[in-house]
């Protein structure tokens, strides 16, 4: 079994910053790919930014410049760096992360429960 945990949403003001996190554990080989995506109200699931194991990154462009996404293989863990917030960032944010969990190279979805992230303007 996986689990997968994020923490550091909130409430803060348009133009401020919140960093996310994102932790894995339970029985893991290795994780390939990790990611952000949001959810708002009414909206369809969107991946924010995405990490390879390799510490590649991509971003949607809404994002791009104002978000970092970073993370530390030895913890099994996952990063979002969230900065100049925007009303429109209001989401519920969740990790993904893409698992070995029995030594195969077959890489399995994982999801956190979800943070909410809320800005007001």
């Amino acid at each position: 079994q996986v689990q997968v945990v994020e923490s550091g949403g909130g409430l803060v003001q348009a133009g401020g910053s919140l960093r996310l996190s994102c932790a894995a554990s339970g029985t893991i080989f290795r994780i390939k790919a990790m990611a952000w995506y949001r959810q708002a109200p009414g909206k369809q699931r969107e991946l924010v930014a995405h990490i390879t194991s390799e510490s590649t990154t991509t971003y949607i462009d809404s994002v791009k410049g104002r978000f970092t996404i970073s993370r530390d293989n030895g913890k099994n863990a996952v990063y979002l760096q969230m900065n100049s917030l925007k009303p429109e960032d209001t989401a519920v944010y969740y990790c993904y992360a893409g698992v070995d969990i029995s030594g195969s190279y077959r890489f399995y979805a994982y999801w956190g429960q979800g943070t909410q992230v809320t800005v007001s303007s």
